[in-house]
C-alpha cells in the first residue's frame, strides 16, 4: 500500500520564505561537516562563511525557525542538523524513483549521499526492455511500462527525471498522474506540471555557460588592467624624476 505521500515538510505553513528554504540545504551540509569533525559549537560568523553567506542573513534565517545562538557560545551543532533536517522534512525516510538509467541516471543511482540525507531510491525505471533487470548500484532496473505501479507500491511522492529531453514531459505526466507531487528535472527541457506540483531543474549547461560569462568578465578586466598598468609605464617614461614633462632638447 501507498504510504509517505501525504507528508509534506512544514516549512510554507511556518510562512519561511522561499529564500531561506533554499538556504537550509546549505547550511545544513556545513554543520553536517562540522559534526563529522566531532564540533560542539558554531559562531554565526563562522558557519555562515562555510556556507557561503553572511552572518546577518543567517541570522535572519534562523530567527525562522526559532533559534537563536547564546552570545559568546554560538550555536549547538547537533541541535541545528536535527531542526533544520526536521524542518526540511528530512527525519523521515523520502522513497525516491529515478526515471531514465543512461549515464545521468546511473551515477545518480550510485549516489552515496540520498541515504544519508533523507532519501531512499526505492526504484530505477528505464523504456528500454534491455535494461529490465539490469542491476545499477545493486537495484535491478524496472521497466516504465510498471511505471505506475512502482510509485503506488513504494509510496513515492518525489521523482528524478533523467531522461532524453523528448521523453521528459511524457514521464512527467505518468509521474503526476500516479500521485508524485515534487519532481527533480535533470532533462534540458521546461517541464509543464499543474498547480501542486513542485519542479526543482538542475541544467549542467547553464550553469557552465554562467561560469563561461564570468571568466570572459575576468578576462577582460585583466586585459584592462593590463592596458592601464601599460599605459601607466609609458606615461612615466615620458616625465623627468619631478612629474614635469621634459623639456625638448635642441637639435
Amino acid at each position: 500500500m501507498a504510504t509517505g505521500r501525504t507528508h509534506r515538510p512544514a516549512t510554507r505553513s511556518r510562512g519561511i520564505p522561499e529564500a531561506t528554504v533554499a538556504r537550509l540545504p546549505l547550511y545544513l551540509r556545513a554543520l553536517t561537516a562540522l559534526s563529522e569533525r566531532s564540533v560542539p559549537t558554531v559562531s554565526s560568523e563562522e558557519l555562515a562563511a562555510a556556507a557561503g553567506v553572511n552572518s546577518a542573513k543567517l541570522r535572519k534565517d534562523f530567527s525562522y525557525l526559532g533559534s537563536y545562538g547564546t552570545r559568546g557560545v554560538g550555536y549547538d551543532v547537533e541541535y541545528l542538523v536535527y531542526q533544520i533536517s526536521r524542518e526540511l522534512g528530512l527525519t523521515q525516510d523520502w522513497p525516491v524513483v529515478i526515471v531514465g538509467i543512461g549515464n545521468l541516471g546511473a551515477a545518480l543511482a550510485n549516489y552515496g549521499g540520498f541515504a544519508s540525507r533523507g532519501f531512499r531510491v526505492a526504484a530505477l525505471i528505464d523504456a528500454d526492455p534491455a535494461m529490465a533487470g539490469k542491476p545499477v548500484a545493486g537495484i535491478p532496473v524496472q521497466h516504465s511500462d510498471d511505471l505506475e505501479k512502482i510509485i503506488e507500491d513504494n509510496g513515492v511522492s518525489i521523482g528524478v527525471i533523467a531522461t532524453p529531453a523528448g521523453a521528459a514531459q511524457p514521464v512527467c505526466d505518468r509521474l503526476v498522474a500516479a500521485g508524485v507531487t515534487s519532481i527533480l528535472n535533470f532533462a534540458p527541457t521546461v517541464l509543464t506540471v499543474p498547480d501542486g506540483v513542485d519542479v526543482r531543474k538542475v541544467d549542467l549547461s547553464i550553469e557552465l555557460q554562467i561560469l563561461a560569462f564570468h571568466e570572459q568578465r575576468k578576462a577582460g578586466e585583466e586585459a584592462d588592467g593590463a592596458a592601464a598598468a601599460a599605459a601607466a609605464r609609458g606615461d612615466s617614461a615620458d616625465k623627468g624624476p619631478d612629474g614635469d614633462v621634459p623639456a625638448v632638447m635642441p637639435a
